[in-house]
């Protein structure tokens, strides 16, 4: 089959067409912010202000950011093998229970920094299980992986819902939460490292998972681009009857990715467990498994894309935020409009503009090729 689009330069690709899909998502969001009554400039203002204005809010900007770019490198692990995992959600609560177990094991008697490995193993594992599931059952019985993840995102809701109101809850407690953890459960701020440019980040959670978000970042980077495995997801993505013709074993390949995807999606639950909550609370994900699908879309499910974007959802969780406060008028639900505005134009519609730009780049690359054909003549 023949490509409908025209082949572009990898700079073009990953980074014109996005932020053309961004600026025209951010351009019909000023329209709906005049519709009721509100300037764009001033609401934009707000935006920035309160996502990068003070060292604070960039530490609320990259804490978000953190929880982002592992939900958006599960979905993309996942998308290059030709899956579609929307279970994010899922098997980051069940990543979050891996975490818990551990830290409520190991809180009191030992350090964070001998916690913090072992909760990043219980994270990956406890999601990479219920990852595995899915993904078997797509190998295995043809079950289509989008349905069991949705599935399955129910199934660990309610499982959270059960530990925490009969099993991890504290005895007298009434609250659906696990107890605080000790200091050996608390992962340490980064303030030092914005403290480098001479920022505060005062009560911000940026804390030292995202040093291990980045870590996975290049980690997928390398799985993908640089190993035999990777090589081997790339092509079944791109095409499974040719993978199946290589010998390549689709089933194994299917089951492998999805467990990598679990497991990214659990070490999420590192972020806010370990590093604001200090407990694992009901409702600790609040939907980023949803939001690594528009960060792996924005992202081109390449990890130098994905980190860019999942600051950019981060700037509109915590700018989003100034503006609520700031402008009354714009309320949360406004701003989740915002968002959703960017996930259409960067997932949906992320090829409304590709045609235009392509027919412009053919048209510059003829002109050059006539213009040394006349020089050579």
């Amino acid at each position: 089959m023949s490509n409908p689009y025209a082949t572009l330069p990898g700079w073009a690709e990953y980074g014109l067409i996005p932020l053309v899909n961004l600026v025209v998502a951010f351009l019909v969001a000023g329209l709906v912010v005049l519709l009721v009554g509100e300037s764009p400039l001033e609401a934009a203002y707000h935006l920035i202000n309160g996502a990068f204005g003070r060292g604070e809010y960039i530490g609320f900007t990259l804490y978000y950011a953190t929880t982002f770019i592992f939900t958006g490198l599960a979905v993309a692990v996942a998308s290059h093998a030709g899956l579609f995992n929307i279970g994010g959600e899922g098997q980051a609560y069940v990543g979050g229970i891996g975490v818990a177990l551990v830290c409520l094991w190991l809180d009191r008697i030992t350090p964070w920094y001998v916690v913090f490995p072992l909760a990043i193993l219980g994270s990956a594992a406890f999601g990479a299980l219920w990852a595995f599931l899915p993904g078997w059952l797509q190998a295995k019985r043809g079950s289509h992986i989008v349905i069991t993840t949705i599935m399955f995102n129910f199934i660990a809701s309610s499982l959270m819902v059960y530990l925490l109101t009969r099993v991890l809850k504290p005895l007298g407690s009434m609250a659906p939460q696990t107890r605080t953890f000790e200091a050996g459960g608390q992962l340490p701020k980064l303030d030092w490292l914005l403290g480098l440019f001479g920022l505060d980040i005062g009560n911000a959670p940026f804390n030292i998972s995202f040093l291990l978000a980045l870590l996975a970042a290049f980690g997928c980077w390398l799985l993908i681009w640089r190993t035999r495995l990777g090589y081997e997801m790339r092509v079944m993505g791109h095409s499974p009857s040719a993978a199946r013709y290589a010998g390549i074993k689709d089933a194994r390949i299917t089951v492998i990715a999805m467990m990598i995807s679990g497991g990214l999606c659990g070490m999420m639950a590192l972020n806010p467990i370990m590093g604001e909550q200090f407990r694992m609370q009901l409702d600790f994900v609040q939907g980023a498994g949803f939001v690594g699908i528009a960060v792996a879309l924005m992202g081109r499910s390449h990890p130098a894309g994905i980190i860019p974007a999942a600051i950019l959802f981060g700037m509109l969780y915590q700018g989003g935020a100034e503006i609520a406060f700031e402008m009354p008028t714009i309320s949360r639900d406004m701003i989740v409009i915002i968002q959703g505005l960017v996930i259409l134009f960067a997932g949906a519609l992320e090829n409304m503009f590709r045609p235009a730009i392509g027919r412009i780049f053919a048209s510059v690359a003829s002109r050059g090729s006539a213009s040394s054909a006349a020089k050579g003549a």
